[in-house]
């Protein structure tokens, strides 16, 4: 992404021009804003969010973050299977991370206070498993990311010739490094898990 990011005022627009384009073009009922969250396309509200870099930037980057985007607002609009199992799943995740973290640093006072080595050890798995549910939702993100980037994203920039052949190579790179941020997510996910056992077993 850093590598593609460089400023093309042969560009015909924005990011976030892109972006509103699309979402008229194809009659998308979404709405579009800056954020500072990180680019993500949220169903519940029916937003595409871009960080100012990409809103505001004339770069491969910018239009290709911009199209992917957009992409999950498509699978929103023809109510992808997956893009809502997917949402179901984060609510259900943000949940049990939270109480998997406060069985977590209850663990040793449950131990300590009912004598019990394996009444600490069962919560502190439950508590794992907690935890370890925001990889299993990062996995399925997998499928519904490719899709937003090559199956969405790509065509509409083809379609609408709104970059060159030449550009779409790169274009292919950004919307590639867009999907497996995910897989990032769910490494750094798994790190965390083996972070806390680490920590219990000292």
């Amino acid at each position: 992404m850093k590598r593609y990011s460089k400023t093309i005022n042969a560009l015909p627009g924005t990011g976030g021009e892109l972006a509103q384009h699309l979402i008229d073009q194809y009659q998308l009922p979404v709405t579009l804003e800056a954020t500072d969250q990180g680019d993500h396309y949220d169903p519940q509200s029916k937003t595409v969010r871009l960080s100012a870099e990409y809103l505001n930037g004339k770069s491969l980057t910018a239009i290709a973050i911009a199209a992917h985007e957009v992409g999950h607002a498509v699978q929103d609009f023809q109510k992808d299977e997956l893009l809502i199992l997917r949402g179901k799943m984060v609510v259900a995740s943000q949940r049990f991370q939270k109480i998997g973290a406060g069985i977590i640093f209850a663990a040793p006072l449950m131990t300590a206070f009912t004598h019990s080595p394996l009444a600490g050890v069962v919560i502190a798995l439950i508590g794992f498993l907690s935890i370890a549910s925001s990889v299993v939702v990062h996995f399925i993100s997998l499928p519904v990311e490719f899709d937003a980037s090559f199956n969405k994203a790509l065509p509409l920039l083809k379609e609408g010739n709104y970059v060159t052949k030449r550009d779409l190579i790169a274009v292919r790179k950004v919307l590639l490094a867009a999907a497996l941020t995910y897989v990032a997510a769910a490494l750094a996910g798994l790190l965390n898990v083996w972070r806390w056992i680490a920590l219990l077993r000292r």
